[in-house]
C-alpha cells in the first residue's frame, strides 16, 4: 500500500458488522441484560461465535437475529470514531458499505439514524445476504480497497485483485498476512491521506 499517497475515499468500501457497527458490544450487552450471561470481548476468538462461547446456540441465534432485524431498536452503536471519519470522507464522494446481512432495510435505517443527513444521502449500501461473493460487488462499484473483519472474505478479495484491509479483532489476529487496522482513527491516520479528508 502506498502510505505516502494514501487512498482516496471513493476507492474504499467497508463491511458493516464489526467494522462500522460495534456488533460485539451489542451482542455482549444483550447477552448480559436479557439472558444474564457474562461474555468478555477476548472470549470471542472465532468468527463463528458458537464455536468459542459456552452459550446455547439458540441464544446466540436469537441475539444476532435481533441485531439483524432491528438494529436501531436494539441499540446497535457505531464503532468509536466511525461516524466522524466517514463524515470527513463523505465530503469527497459517496461512502460505500457492503454487508453480508440478508435484509437491506434494517441496516439502511440504522445508517440513517447514525449519520448526518448529507452523509446518509450520499452513502451506498449493498446487502448481499451471504459472506462469500463480495468481490463482485466491490468491482461493480469501482472500489479498489475493502475493509472487513472476516479473513475468508479478505482472502477472496485478494484473489480477485482487490486490496483487503482487516479490521483487527480477537477472532482474526494472527490468522492472516494482510494489511490491518485497529480503529477508525487508525483508518484516518494510516490509510487516508489528509488532502482527501480535510
Amino acid at each position: 500500500m502506498q502510505r505516502d499517497r494514501g487512498i482516496h475515499p471513493g476507492l474504499i468500501g467497508f463491511d458493516i458488522d464489526c467494522v462500522v457497527a460495534d456488533t460485539m458490544e451489542a451482542f455482549i450487552r444483550l447477552a448480559m441484560d436479557d439472558y444474564g450471561l457474562k461474555v468478555l470481548p477476548e472470549e470471542i476468538t472465532s468468527f463463528q461465535v458458537e464455536e468459542c462461547l459456552a452459550v446455547a446456540p439458540r441464544i446466540i441465534d436469537e441475539i444476532f437475529a435481533r441485531l439483524l432485524s432491528a438494529p436501531v431498536e436494539n441499540g446497535l452503536k457505531p464503532m468509536p470514531h466511525a461516524v466522524a471519519v466517514l463524515t470527513e470522507m463523505a465530503a469527497c464522494g459517496p461512502v460505500t458499505f457492503i454487508t453480508a446481512r440478508p435484509e437491506r432495510e434494517p441496516v439502511d435505517r440504522w445508517l440513517e439514524s447514525i449519520f448526518p443527513k448529507e452523509v446518509y444521502r450520499h452513502s451506498r449500501l449493498v446487502a448481499t445476504g451471504k459472506h462469500d461473493g463480495k468481490a463482485q460487488y466491490v468491482r461493480e462499484l469501482g472500489l479498489q480497497y475493502f475493509v472487513d473483519d472476516r479473513v475468508e472474505t479478505c482472502t477472496e478479495l485478494a484473489e480477485a485483485g482487490i486490496f483487503p484491509i482487516v479490521f483487527a479483532h480477537p477472532w482474526n489476529r494472527g490468522r492472516h498476512s494482510f494489511a490491518s487496522i485497529d480503529s477508525w482513527l487508525d483508518i484516518k491516520q494510516r490509510i487516508l491521506f489528509n488532502e482527501f479528508v480535510s
